[in-house]
């Protein structure tokens, strides 16, 4: 699913996917035309229109607008999680499924989704199962390429991940009570 299945206007879909793509940033209004690569009105209508549902918050600052995503919106994570699947490395991992083995899981670390990179130690992305490493690591390097860094992964085999669920490690741990995006599997049974 793409957002563009669920809104019309692809003028907001573009303006949407900007903000999400940067979920921190603040753009003025001629940086938006110029990045979504529409016209000015259409991008203002539509920026006027977001502001007013609350997605994203205004800022004037001396003869120019700003606009960025506002957090305290009650959709911004689902707004986040949805585009987290639906678009770069989560979308191409749903999609290469089958080609990647047989995953059990395979979650995005909450921090990934919404660009935080406090600590380049912390896993962007858990892959759980019998996994064909070298596709994943090809889909990793696009998308490392497309974001301008690296981003950490690990990869376990179902066995491995509960031993080390059972023994309460201290990685596992932290992956299982942090905020997520699950691409594959039930949540549930991740958490049991």
């Amino acid at each position: 699913m793409l957002l563009s299945d669920l809104i019309t206007s692809k003028t907001r879909v573009k303006i949407l996917t900007l903000f999400l793509d940067n979920p921190g940033e603040m753009f003025h209004v001629r940086e938006v035309v110029r990045r979504v690569e529409e016209e000015i009105n259409a991008v203002r209508r539509e920026l006027i229109h977001l502001e007013k549902q609350s997605v994203l918050k205004r800022e004037p600052r001396v003869n120019r607008v700003y606009y960025y995503m506002d957090k305290n919106y009650p959709h911004y994570f689902d707004l986040l999680a949805v585009h987290s699947k639906s678009k770069g490395l989560g979308s191409e991992i749903i999609q290469n499924r089958v080609k990647l083995g047989k995953i059990k899981f395979a979650m995005l670390s909450g921090k990934f989704t919404r660009g935080i990179r406090d600590n380049p130690e912390e896993v962007d992305l858990l892959v759980v199962g019998i996994v064909v490493v070298p596709e994943l690591s090809l889909l990793i390097r696009e998308e490392e390429a497309r974001r301008k860094h690296e981003i950490n992964y690990t990869v376990m085999t179902e066995e491995e991940f509960n031993f080390r669920k059972k023994r309460r490690d201290p990685f596992i741990t932290s992956v299982i009570y942090g905020s997520r995006v699950m691409l594959i599997g039930d949540e549930e049974q991740l958490l049991a």
